[in-house]
Formats: structure tokens, sequence, C-alpha cells
């Protein structure tokens, strides 16, 4: 028994782990039974308290189970299975707006663009047409043209030029979020996604059974715009806020009839009490729930001791309630957010609370927004008199992710930065990304790798903002704001901030794949059924399981018992492919199916090969066992020749196919390397453990001669 203990293991171990691979296929197909039944016994009770009670107490007993098994399982493509249809829509409008020159927008082109919003909702219409007809009547009788706003090489009056370029740039972004979308989502090219083009801006997606429907959200709509954006948290930045706390609030004051003391806004500090003051003010308004609530009116309280009148602080001598109301009053946009001042030297750097009541002195800043203050705090600078009050320069992105230490205490609160408008440098330059971790924080990051020009680059950006501090930006999120201690060569970089790994492998798939080039978002999302039809299916699968029971017949007929272990190798390999595609992820659809019918050709010709060669043997008066050996050896030579020329055409179809191709290329390429395991050293170990205890075996050779035993005797 030892003697044959390793051909045992060839044969058994394979199967095994095909088994083992496949056992939550199997399960969840189980699973899945039970409970279509449960709910049809459900549906029958025709007491909503009864059908809750039965599913409960089946996703009780099974619902883990069930979960676990649907996470592993192999997949089935929509055409056999069903999945997600998705369709979504390219943001044309936000990339007419990008290639507009920044500082010729005015409201006349806002409200072109707003009412080309409004039209491409209920016109089907390319957006770009829609745009230039909403131009033409709104833009063109006030004396603009499409000269005033976009720059180009031919400045003749018709505008030919650009509207060309507009029309070139937007068929491109459509085709470029096509592809960039699949290859986000089908990395290996098993998951076989359907992706079309639908009229002049959507984009339509069949996604076969998805695991993780919100991570593939996410996904799809992740534009991947990375940026690095110098940060501008300084005094000209706090003053701005300022204008605009004292601007909303004599608004309000004239809205209710109050007199308003009109200033000169060009004034350094509107808001200081005494203009020569250096004395810090605390704001009657410094209790905010861990540095988290500063947005809540109910808790905004006054911590100025109201017993002594302070000529500093026009609160001093008023409640603690009236001090707080009266604040927020001057203050309805900075008490949104906290801000905080860095003092102190670089190496004893230290920072305290702000009040927006005292001098502004130069230097760096940070700010803090509680989660609940973000959509008020966007609604007050997305307004058109607010804009104008911002450097046209500056922009303003909030944190990818809440503070941790905050969050430990269940509050949601993020850092903002006030960033440069035009990046230092853009992703274009990485040439490849890799989720990994941080080795002092062991925290999940994301390395980028750049290319020759952007390594010079970054080296030259670094090297000129020593000190300062680079946001890395991506979809206007920041990830990381680090302070640059030294200039940076070779081109590696870092994102930070992700708050688990799943999160730093989506982005490094999404950095690998690419950037869309304007924003794409999901108007429509439903769950679809197999997209070929029933009957299509049924006669697919007849037709596989047809062409199967040819092969398995005719090897059984002309070869006989060793037809019979051939058929055997090819199920064997037939197994190994599922189990393979399941290991991986992957998705079988009708062209996975095609590429293993393939395989189980290729299989059966290896054999062919290899029995009529031992037949060859076996008419010179070779002996069994003697004529098996010279028939693998001899016949090698032209199975291997065959199986590599498949496989490397295989390869290029990979490589250079997309979508369905990609998916048959796999399947043949994981069955070819099958079929040289099966046909070739599984198959041998069964025949010689068959030899071994019968002595001979029949290859269907002609009645002309008998097959010699192992032992020399006809």
């Amino acid at each position: 028994m030892k003697k044959y203990l390793g051909k045992i293991l060839i044969i058994v171990l394979p199967i095994a782990a095909a088994i083992i691979l496949l056992y939550p296929t199997m399960t969840a197909s189980n699973l899945e039974e039970l409970e279509n039944a449960a709910k049809k016994l459900a549906s029958e009770t025709g007491n909503t308290e009864d059908s809750l009670a039965i599913m409960d107490e089946f996703y009780k007993q099974y619902g883990k189970d069930l979960a676990d098994a649907k996470k592993n399982r192999l997949k089935l493509g929509l055409d056999l299975r069903g999945g997600m249809y998705v369709t979504m829509e390219v943001d044309i409008v936000k990339l007419i707006q990008e290639s507009a020159e920044p500082e010729s927008i005015d409201d006349i082109f806002n409200e072109v663009i707003n009412k080309t919003l409004e039209d491409q909702k209920i016109s089907e219409e390319a957006v770009l047409d829609i745009f230039l007809k909403n131009f033409k009547e709104i833009a063109n009788p006030r004396g603009k043209n499409l000269l005033n706003y976009f720059e180009t090489a031919n400045y003749q009056d018709d505008s030919v030029a650009i509207i060309e370029k507009l029309k070139k740039n937007s068929e491109q972004a459509i085709d470029q979020a096509q592809e960039v979308i699949r290859r986000r989502i089908d990395q290996y090219g098993v998951s076989e996604p359907n992706i079309n083009k639908s009229g002049s801006r959507r984009i339509v997606l069949e996604l076969p059974g998805v695991q993780n429907r919100d991570e593939m959200m996410a996904l799809l709509q992740t534009t991947a715009r990375l940026e690095f954006n110098l940060v501008r948290n300084n005094e000209t930045i706090v003053k701005t806020f300022a204008k605009i706390d004292k601007y909303l609030s004599d608004l309000e004051k004239k809205k209710k009839g109050i007199e308003v003391i009109e200033e000169d806004t060009t004034a350094t500090d509107t808001t200081m009490v005494a203009e020569n003051s250096t004395e810090q003010v605390e704001p009657p308004s410094t209790d905010t729930a861990s540095n988290a609530n500063v947005a809540n009116d109910d808790t905004a309280t006054s911590d100025v001791d109201t017993a002594e009148k302070d000529p500093n602080n026009p609160y001093s001598g008023l409640s603690d309630e009236e001090a707080g109301k009266r604040y927020r009053e001057d203050h309805p946009f900075t008490t949104l957010f906290l801000t905080y001042y860095y003092y102190g030297t670089d190496e004893n750097r230290q920072v305290q609370q702000f009040a927006y009541l005292n001098e502004i002195p130069d230097g760096e800043y940070m700010f803090r927004i509680p989660k609940e203050s973000i959509d008020k705090f966007n609604a007050i600078l997305n307004r058109v008199d607010i804009k104008n009050f911002l450097p046209i320069d500056l922009s303003i992105s909030i944190d990818a992710k809440p503070d941790r230490n905050a969050l430990k205490q269940n509050v949601e609160i993020y850092d903002f930065y006030v960033l440069k408008k035009d990046p230092e440098l853009t992703g274009e330059v990485i040439t490849d990304a890799r989720a990994t971790f941080d080795p002092t924080s062991n925290a999940p990051v994301v390395s980028m790798q750049m290319n020759s020009d952007g390594a010079e680059s970054w080296a030259r950006i670094t090297g000129a903002n020593l000190k300062k501090r680079i946001a890395i930006v991506l979809d206007d999120r920041v990830y990381s704001a680090p302070v640059v201690q030294a200039k940076i060569t070779g081109g590696n970089s870092q994102i930070s901030g992700m708050a688990n790994t799943e999160e730093a492998h989506l982005l490094e798939i999404v950095l690998k794949s690419g950037a869309l080039k304007t924003a794409v978002s999901i108007i429509e999302e439903r769950v679809v059924g197999p997209s070929l039809g029933e009957d299509s299916i049924r006669n697919g699968l007849q037709a596989t399981i047809g062409a199967a029971l040819l092969v398995i017949l005719f090897m059984l007929m002309y070869y006989r018992g060793a037809g019979g272990i051939a058929d055997t190798a090819v199920i064997i390999n037939v197994m190994l492919i599922l189990a393979v595609l399941a290991a991986l992820g992957g998705t079988l659809t009708l062209p996975g199916i095609a590429g293993i019918i393939l395989t189980m050709g290729m299989a059966v010709d290896a054999n062919v090969l290899i029995f009529e060669r031992i037949r060859e043997e076996l008419l010179k008066g070779r002996t069994t066992r003697a004529a098996i050996d010279e028939g693998f050896a001899k016949a090698m030579s032209a199975i291997l020749d065959s199986n590599i020329t498949t496989f490397l055409a295989a390869v290029v179809l990979y490589y250079l196919g997309s979508g369905p191709i990609q998916g048959f290329a796999l399947t043949l390429i994981i069955g070819i390397i099958g079929t040289l395991f099966t046909a070739i050293i599984v198959t041998k170990s069964i025949i010689e453990l068959y030899i071994s205890r019968r002595g001979t075996m029949s290859f269907g050779e002609s009645q002309k001669y008998k097959p010699i035993t192992a032992g020399g005797k006809k």
C-alpha cells in the first residue's frame, strides 16, 4: 500500500481540494432551496405574524450559514443567474464647467449652467446641445459669446473650435468612463460585466451577483481625481470667515429692521473689539462637548465671568444664555465650526482655540466641523453672494474620515482645509498603487509610485514648501495633509486616513485602474433576472450536457477501460476549473462554459494521443506496463506543443481582450493547466493503480493481437 500511496494522493488530493472549494456553492444552493420553501410556506399561511415567525426561524437557524456560503460560492453571471442592473450618467455639465476659465465665470455663465442642469432632467438630447441652446438664449443677448469663457487657439468669432473641443471632451469622457468602470469591476476578467453606452451620456451595466453592494456603489461612483494641493489655512482665510460672519449677521438684522452700522469691509479686522488689543478674549460658546457640538444652539453657553464689565468683550455683563445667543447671532458662520491657532516654535508647536473677537494674528490655523454642521456649512459657501468673499484661487475641502479620537466618544467631527485651487500635481503621474500598512502606526495606507516626470516635480514641490502642509485630495476629500519635513525624491508617497484594509484595497483598485475625467452618478439601480431568458439557458445547458455525454461515450466505446479512465480525468479537470474560479471569486457565464467545453475536448485530445501511442507500442509486442511508459513519454512532446500554443493564444486574448473575451480566455488558461495535470499525471496514476491490481487493461486494441500482461504472458 505504501508503494502506491503517492499515486493515490495524486488522485485523491485534487478531488478533495475541488470538493472543499465547491462545498460553499453546494451549500448555498441547498440553503437557497430551503429559503424558497420557507418563503412559499410563509406566503401560504395568510397570516403576517406567522409568516414573519417562519422566516425569522429560518434566518435564525440558517442565516449565518447562508451568508457565509454565498460569500464563498461560485457566482453565476447575469446570463445564468441574474444580478444588479445599474444605469449611470456621466456629468457632462460639470465637465463643461471645468473646461471654462475659472476667472471668467460670472452670474451669466452660472445661469446658463443652472438652466442646462434643469433641462437635462427632462430631455434625452445631448447635454452639450442643451448647453449651447441655453447659451444662445441667455448669454448671447447680453453680449457674451463662448470666447468670453473658453480658451482656444482659434480666436474667430464663429467659436467653431470651442464647440468641437467641448464635443470631443464629452465623447472622450463617456468612452473613458466606460473603460475605467470596466477595469475596476473586472480586475481579473472573470466577473464579466455587460457594459454598454446608452444615448449620449449614459452607461448601462449588468453586474452578476455582487457580494458587497455598498462597496460596488462606492467603486462605481469614485472619480479617482487625485490631486496634491498646498494648504492655505492662514490669517487671510480667517479674516474672510470674519467678513462672512458680519455680512450674514447684518443681513439678518436688516430683515428684522435693526439699524446696521456700515463699516469699511476692506479693513483687516472687522470683528476686532479693541483695534489694538492683543489680549485673547474667550468666546461665550467654548463649551463644545469635546470640541464636537459647536454648532448646537442648545449647548452654546458662556464661560465668561459676567460679574465685571470687560471693555474688550461685548458679551461681558450678560447672562450665560443671553451671551451665547448674542454671539451666535453675531457669528452665524464661524459658530458652525471650531477654529484653532498654532503658536510656538516648530520644535514646540502648540495650538489654542481662537475666538472671533480678537485681533487676527498672522500664522497657521486649524478648522474642525461636526458632521451635523457640514450641510449648512456647504450651503452657505455655495451661495452666489458668499462666493464673492472667497479668494478665487482657493477652495475648501473636508477630511475623508472623521477624527478617530472623537469617534471613540461616538462623535463625528472632521477637519477641513483651505487649499490652493490649482493642484501642484495630479494623479496622472501615479504609475502604481499598493495597499499596505504604515510601519510606525500599523494603520492601513496606500503607497503610490510616480513616473519620472512626477518624481521630478514632486521633489521640486516638496523642496520649495518645507515646513508647509500639502494635502492629498481624492475626489475633493482630503485623505491626509502632512507637513513637508524634507525634500522627497524617488516619487514614492502614501495616502493615509483609511478606516480598514478593505477601504485601502478599494482605493488601490481605483488608483490603479485610472481616474474618471468627470463625476459619474447612478440614476437607476435594480435587480434583474437572467438576460438570455430561461429557454436560452435551458437550451445552452442541454447542448453542453449533450456534448459532454457524446465525448464520454466515444471514449468508452473506442478505448474501453482506458477511455473510462480518461473520462474520469476530464471530470476531475472540470471540477478543478470550477474550484479555481470559486477560489478567485470568479463568475461563470456562457462564454466561460464554452471555455470549459473546449477544455474537455483538449483534455480528451491529449488522452487520444497517449492511447494511440500505447496501442502502437502494444502492436510492437511490448508488455502493457512498458507500452504505457513509452506511450506517455513519446506523446508528451505533441501534447505540450498543442497545449502551449493554445495557452499562449489564451494569454493574448486575456491581456488584449475585455469582458466576456477575458472570461473565456481565463477559463481556457485554467483548463489547459488542469489538462496537463489530469490528462498526464492523474490518468497515468489511475492506469498504474488499475494494472497493479488487474495486471492488464484494454485500450480498445485491434483483435489482431492480445495485450501482453505485466508478467509477459499473452
